[in-house]
């Protein structure tokens, strides 16, 4: 993000044992390929009691079915609490101070108490749901969707077009997640989470510029090439999501039912 300063409260450490020694919360953003390694280094370093939120959005398959990234913290640090945090909030306008809302999704409500009393403030206004998986596979999904609205834009269709692909990939969403979690309720896929983090990755979100510029090199450049030329270092989630997804509802036998 250039131009933008990092808050003087920030420091660096290259020790992930010294930087998370004590710590009473943890803020996993990370590829989600590498959180077997981390939490092996940094499970005994945190205070008792420590609590985590996850920013990561994907989702895991592996012989058992579909696992939230959520679960795979829990589990490899020891049993912690873990909550997630999603929603429309694209980090150039965060780091802008633009207005912006996110929804946290938490199992035990004084976490999300205080996890919300961390992170709302006037310009980042923050919802609590006691609802992990609901907030947590939205904002995976919702990054398959947006690759369809960026081919969409890469053939040269106008917005009809991408509504009805948001629309369509909204129900597929909300289909998809109940169906795996049957008590997540309807109200999550209205929260920031949901409907608004779909709209705004749809128009907005690197997914999107990187599945449109796939279509105009009609197929000659893999995902891989244009995220080294478009993303400064940065990398998209829409791909991988949608093989894990594929495993899921092939090994469910409903791929047909997703079109």
């Amino acid at each position: 993000m250039p131009g933008q300063k990092l808050p003087h409260n920030i420091v660096a450490d290259p020790d992930i044992s010294s930087a998370t020694k004590d710590a009473d919360i943890l803020v996993f953003v990370l590829p989600h390929q590498f959180l077997n390694g981390l939490c092996e280094k940094i499970k005994a370093s945190v205070a008792p009691g420590c609590i985590g939120i996850s920013l990561i959005k994907g989702v895991h398959f592996d012989e058992k079915g579909m696992v939230l990234i959520s679960d795979m913290i829990k589990e490899g640090m020891g049993g912690m609490d873990m909550s997630v945090l999603m929603g429309a909030n694209l980090a150039p306008e965060v780091a802008a101070g633009q207005f912006c809302e996110a929804t946290i999704g938490c199992r035990d409500e004084a976490s999300g108490s205080l996890l919300q009393s961390l992170f709302h403030d006037p310009n980042f206004h923050v919802a609590v749901r006691k609802d992990v998986p609901g907030v947590e596979i939205c904002g995976a999904l919702k990054n398959v969707v947006a690759l369809g609205a960026g081919f969409v834009d890469g053939m040269g269709l106008g917005d009809n077009t991408k509504a009805a692909i948001i629309r369509i990939g909204m129900m597929e969403m909300k289909r998809f997640i109940q169906s795996h979690y049957p008590d997540v309720e309807d109200a999550t896929f209205f929260e920031s989470c949901g409907v608004a983090d779909l709209i705004v990755t749809c128009y907005g979100g690197r997914n999107r510029r990187c599945a449109e510029a796939f279509v105009k090199a009609g197929g000659k450049k893999s995902f891989d090439e244009l995220e080294a030329e478009l993303l400064n270092g940065q990398k998209i989630q829409g791909t991988g999501t949608a093989v894990e997804v594929v495993k899921i509802l092939e090994a469910a036998g409903k791929l047909e039912e997703y079109p």
